[in-house]
């Protein structure tokens, strides 16, 4: 595969997002509708303690990419109430369009002590071309288990002959970072299928073989159908330094499969690399592969895990 980068087509620095969002446009991911393209995007905030909160929102594209035709004016989906998995945000959002709805699996995000952060996957419905979402339930679809025990999150969902795949990715354990004394969680993609997209049968094993080391952190799935196969594309780091240091940062990693449940891992293949300079010369994270009018197109995060916007890369062959 080949790539060509079309460059960075959002800045939230260049808007004023509502729910007084100041940053970030984290984890693109498009709805292809006759006329435009819908992008929904998680964006931050700070609280009255000064944390970060994250609120889904979109933007409408022509479909050339060249112009912005709206943006949200207020958040897509409510965060959770008091407790709950999603209280403290929502990132990502993936969205699939059925007939005369859109199906929402949403990473819902809630703070902890002994660590960061803990997550669970969500489910919601829109039947208003995506302006807003109606939550399943308080609760989420799938969640921390016996074989999956935390972190469980970042869903891709598809349909394939008339059953949903999930690819999603789950902890495996906390590792601390010797130099910071922080802990680090360390994350696989794994997968499940599903008769109805709310009951899921899952394996609890890591699909995508590691590249870096057993430490190695897998997020973000995407996949598509192309040229009689199915095609992952995924974003993968370094357990330790990947906030300081570029080489042990987020980069995009690339697998195949004829049966979507089997995969084998070749990057050499995935045709797109860090930038020599600008805003995805660092980091490049969280893509989103989708066809639009018989092409193909990658959006993607880069530096600081998408704290300035998003771009857009087309696949050339």
């Amino acid at each position: 595969m080949k790539w060509k980068k079309l460059g960075k087509i959002f800045d939230p620095r260049d808007h004023n997002l509502a729910s007084n969002c100041f940053a970030f446009a984290k984890s693109p991911q498009a709805i292809i509708f006759d006329d435009f393209v819908r992008i929904y995007f998680s964006a931050a905030q700070r609280d009255e303690k000064n944390k970060l909160l994250s609120h889904v929102m979109y933007v409408d594209f022509d479909k050339e990419f060249k112009n912005i035709l709206k943006i949200s004016d207020k958040e897509v989906i409510p965060l959770g109430e008091m407790g709950c998995f999603d209280e403290h945000g929502i990132f990502p959002l993936n969205v699939y369009k059925e007939n005369n709805r859109i199906l929402a699996y949403s990473t819902g995000w809630n703070r902890k002590v002994s660590v960061s952060a803990d997550a669970s996957i969500g489910f919601a419905q829109s039947f208003d071309n995506g302006e807003t979402f109606e939550k399943y339930g308080n609760g989420p679809i799938v969640t921390s288990s016996l074989n999956e025990p935390f972190l469980v999150g970042d869903a891709f969902v598809s349909k394939f002959n008339d059953t949903y795949h999930m690819w999603y990715i789950y902890g495996l354990r906390w590792i601390n970072d010797a130099d910071t004394n922080n802990s680090e969680r360390v994350y696989k993609i794994t997968y499940a299928d599903s008769k109805d997209g709310i009951n899921w049968n899952r394996n609890s094993k890591c699909i995508i073989s590691d590249v870096i080391d057993e430490n190695e952190c897998q997020a973000l799935p995407t996949v598509i159908f192309y040229e009689n196969k199915y095609h992952m594309f995924f974003s993968y780091r370094d357990a330790i330094g990947f906030r300081t240091n570029k080489n042990n940062g987020y980069r995009t990693g690339y697998a195949y499969s004829k049966d979507l449940k089997n995969w084998t891992r070749d990057d050499s293949k995935v045709g797109i690399e860090l930038s020599k300079e600008g805003w995805d010369s660092e980091m490049m994270c969280y893509p989103f592969v989708f066809h639009c009018d018989e092409k193909v197109y990658m959006l993607y995060n880069g530096n600081e895990f998408g704290k300035n916007g998003f771009g857009l890369a087309l696949l050339e062959n």
